[in-house]
């Protein structure tokens, strides 16, 4: 996985149980180069990436939905923490119409590095699928706004969150989705030593320490979030 960009061809493991949207992910990614692998549930996922590890060629990426066979609740999403926990570098991408904030809380406790979690309804456009894909398999943490959103509210209890300024939280929603600081000023219309000065305000009052590399300071955000 290091050194992997955009363009290069990945080796993805799809698990989805609609047949049409699995069947169209997958001619999707196929065209523009990258080798897919399918499955239909949650076990069968689980076998894959196990044989896969066996033959010393795990998948780069796997995407996954929460709700599959047998009991349509949370099999993806529980097999995808299961994956996690034996090959913890494992880039996987939760692609669901559901925000499970339970088990998607876990799933980033850890080291979510490499982790996405995007929903199918908010995805407009093909090409931010694709790009979304590229930057969880480069280790990049990438979460849809509503997901970000549901997640800090099942924190709200924290007292270090009431700490914040209105503008630090707009701040540290979109520092969750993993945008840079040039992408924060450019959507809350700020200028960039404005933001650089939310930002270590929102490290100051969570006790969190300043890092140069974006996406730990997302990881550490979320882990102080409590998700």
């Amino acid at each position: 996985m290091t050194g992997t960009t955009p363009d290069a061809g990945l080796r993805v493991l799809l698990a989805e149980d609609s047949a049409i949207l699995r069947d169209g992910l997958a001619a999707l990614l196929t065209r523009r180069g990258h080798a897919v692998r399918t499955v239909a549930d949650g076990a069968a996922l689980e076998r894959e990436v196990a044989r896969a590890a066996r033959e010393e060629s795990l998948p780069e990426v796997v995407v996954a939905d929460i709700r599959m066979p047998p009991t349509f609740t949370d099999e993806g999403l529980r097999a995808v923490l299961n994956l996690r926990s034996r090959h913890p570098a494992l880039p996987v991408l939760l692609f669901s119409q559901y925000v499970e904030t339970r088990y998607a809380s876990l799933l980033l406790a850890g080291d979510a590095r490499g982790v996405g979690y995007l929903l199918k309804d908010r995805v407009a456009d093909v090409r931010d699928f694709v790009e979304a894909l590229g930057r969880v398999a480069r280790g990049e943490t990438v979460l849809d706004p509503e997901v970000v959103t549901q997640l800090m509210g099942t924190a709200r209890q924290d007292v270090a969150l009431e700490r914040l300024s209105a503008r630090e939280r707009e701040v540290l929603g979109l520092m969750a989705q993993g945008r840079s600081n040039g992408a924060i000023a450019d959507t809350l219309h700020l200028s960039y030593g404005a933001v650089e000065k939310n930002v270590a305000a929102i490290f100051t009052k969570l006790d969190l320490p300043q890092d140069a590399a974006d996406h730990r300071r997302v990881l550490a955000v979320l882990r102080h979030l409590g998700v």
